[in-house]
């Protein structure tokens, strides 16, 4: 009767180069560390493409584009790829236990703070507040953009301010400013608004399993 044995370092060493080969990441974040794995040790080279096989990734991507209150649109495309903040993942967790509703995460706030973003945020630092038409957060239309990507998309139309320099976006669980439970703050470079200008607001959420 034979004994299997664990893989020898030799072992592991031949089979990272086949692997990094057959590998096909779904993620920016896959997609970065198969170009590191050839410059690292075969024994780490082999643990990462293990862990980053079988983890769960959810990758945010924010879109802007500013309506003129003449008409005229203009296009910023991808702002930001940050900040899945900790208060959602805790809200995830919640949602499991049926606690928290995550359709609820769909109102877009806007704002003029610059700091810079981290999973700890829990509000923007500078939202907007009178600025709103209505003064409300607008209410995102929520769709499935793919199998794995939740969208939902806005538009914050400006009423009755000589002009702001927005520099912050975040989603959120409620319409009224002051509150709700943060799922996402970008920080991007000032776009500036006057009165009857939008920004339309295109948030994107991609869910990848196995890296």
């Amino acid at each position: 009767m034979s004994i299997a044995t664990a893989p020898t370092v030799v072992q592991r060493a031949r089979s990272v180069p086949e692997r990094i080969r057959a590998w096909e990441p779904r993620t920016d974040l896959g997609l970065s560390i198969r170009r590191a794995l050839p410059h690292l040790p075969a024994d780490l080279a082999y643990e990462l493409l293990d862990r980053i096989s079988r983890s769960l990734v959810v990758e945010s991507a924010l879109r802007l584009r500013v309506i003129r209150r003449e008409g005229a649109a203009e296009d910023h495309g991808v702002v930001s790829r940050r900040l899945v903040t900790d208060a959602f993942v805790a809200a995830l967790v919640d949602a499991f236990q049926n606690s928290v509703e995550l359709e609820t995460f769909k109102f877009h706030a806007i704002g003029t703070g610059s700091t810079a973003e981290s999973a700890g945020d829990t509000a923007l630092v500078t939202e907007l507040t009178t600025e709103y038409t209505g003064n409300v957060r607008a209410t995102g239309t929520t769709t499935e953009f793919a199998a794995n990507v939740y969208q939902t998309v806005a538009t914050n139309t400006l009423d009755g301010t000589p002009g702001a320099a927005l520099r912050e976006h975040g989603v959120l669980t409620q319409a009224a400013t002051g509150g709700g439970t943060l799922l996402d703050r970008s920080v991007y470079g000032a776009i500036t608004l006057s009165s009857g200008d939008g920004l339309a607001s295109d948030y994107r959420l991609t869910a990848s399993s196995g890296g």
